[in-house]
């Protein structure tokens, strides 16, 4: 299965092998700027210039949890290894980490001075790495939330990690 998401602020998903739309997720109020799988594939996350994160099931397309604390457009989202945490960036210059079950915002990380652009748990959950428009890579400790380490080696903004 693909999901995408788009200006129609909707989250779509689609037969990966036959191309065929499978559903459309409907409840975010403006564009859609990212999407992510849970590892088990069971869920959804989408992220929306609605300022909200939204944690959908993939196999009915239900709303299972609006995620709400980003001040301003949220650009991307990503699943912790287990799927029991998300974290989240955007406008707000945030890096948010949230609980999947109960929809609490756990933490939100300060410390990028622009728009964060990517955000990513590392393979065994226990970094969260963020990239952002003031040209910093910064490392943080999942677990308490803690600056490990900042990168720096790019001469503009970082549009991935």
């Amino acid at each position: 299965r693909i999901v995408t998401g788009g200006d129609d602020t909707h989250v779509v998903l689609w037969g990966a092998a036959t191309g065929v739309l499978v559903r459309v997720m409907v409840g975010h109020e403006n564009a859609v700027y990212g999407v992510a799988f849970s590892p088990d594939a069971r869920h959804i996350a989408s992220v929306s210039s609605d300022h909200l994160v939204k944690i959908w099931e993939a196999a009915t397309g239900a709303q299972v949890r609006t995620l709400k604390g980003h001040s301003n457009v949220v650009v991307c989202v990503c699943f912790s290894p287990d799927g029991k945490r998300v974290v989240s960036g955007g406008d707000d210059k945030l890096v948010t980490v949230w609980d999947v079950e109960t929809g609490a915002q756990v933490r939100a990380l300060r410390g990028h001075t622009e728009i964060v652009h990517s955000v990513r748990f590392s393979p065994d959950g226990l970094r969260i790495v963020s990239g952002s428009a003031d040209g910093l890579v910064k490392i943080w400790d999942a677990a308490i939330g803690a600056e490990v380490s900042v990168l720096r080696g790019h001469s503009g903004k970082v549009h991935s990690v």
